[in-house]
C-alpha cells in the first residue's frame, strides 16, 4: 500500500499526520527517511500532539530516545543518526521499544532495518523539493 501527498506548508502537518495513523491501521512502527531539515522531527511532534502528548516534544538526536506519556499510552521517539553501529543500538535497548506494542517514531532507521518486520511497519519518506515543497510518502509491504 502507498500514498504520496504534496505539502506547500507546514500548517499542513496536522492534515498529514491525521491521514498518516490512518494509514498505520494497527501498526505501530514508523520509520521516517529523509535529508537533514526534510521535516522528519516536525512531523513526529504534530504526530505526538495529535495522540495526546502534552509534553515538550524535542528531537532526541544526542539523547538518542525520547520517551511521551500520552493518556495510558507511551510512545517512542528514535533518532539513529548518531550511532554508527548496530550493536550500539541494541545496547540502548532498541529492542524493547520496538517490540513494546507502542508507537515508535524511528528517524534514519536503516541502522536496525534487519532488526524489523517490514510487512509490520510504515515507512514514511520525506522529500524536499526544489519549489520548497515537500512530497511526503506513505508505505507498506504488502505480503
Amino acid at each position: 500500500m502507498k500514498k504520496e501527498l504534496e505539502i506547500s506548508s507546514l500548517e499542513e502537518l496536522g492534515q498529514v499526520a491525521e491521514m498518516l495513523l490512518a494509514f498505520c491501521d494497527d501498526k505501530r512502527i514508523i520509520t521516517f527517511t529523509g535529508e537533514i531539515g526534510a521535516g522528519k522531527t516536525t512531523l513526529i511532534t504534530v504526530l505526538c500532539k495529535l495522540l495526546g502528548v502534552e509534553d515538550t516534544i524535542s528531537s532526541p538526536t544526542f539523547s538518542i530516545v525520547n520517551e511521551y506519556e500520552s493518556g495510558k499510552d507511551t510512545l517512542y521517539h528514535i533518532d539513529l543518526y548518531r550511532l554508527p553501529v548496530i550493536e550500539e543500538a541494541i545496547g540502548i535497548g532498541i529492542e524493547d521499544y520496538i517490540y513494546s506494542g507502542n508507537y515508535c517514531f524511528i528517524e534514519w532507521p536503516g541502522l536496525v532495518d534487519d532488526l524489523l518486520d517490514e510487512k509490520e511497519i510504515v515507512q514514511v519518506l520525506i522529500e524536499t523539493l526544489e519549489n520548497g515543497h515537500r512530497r511526503i510518502v506513505f508505505f507498506t509491504v504488502d505480503d
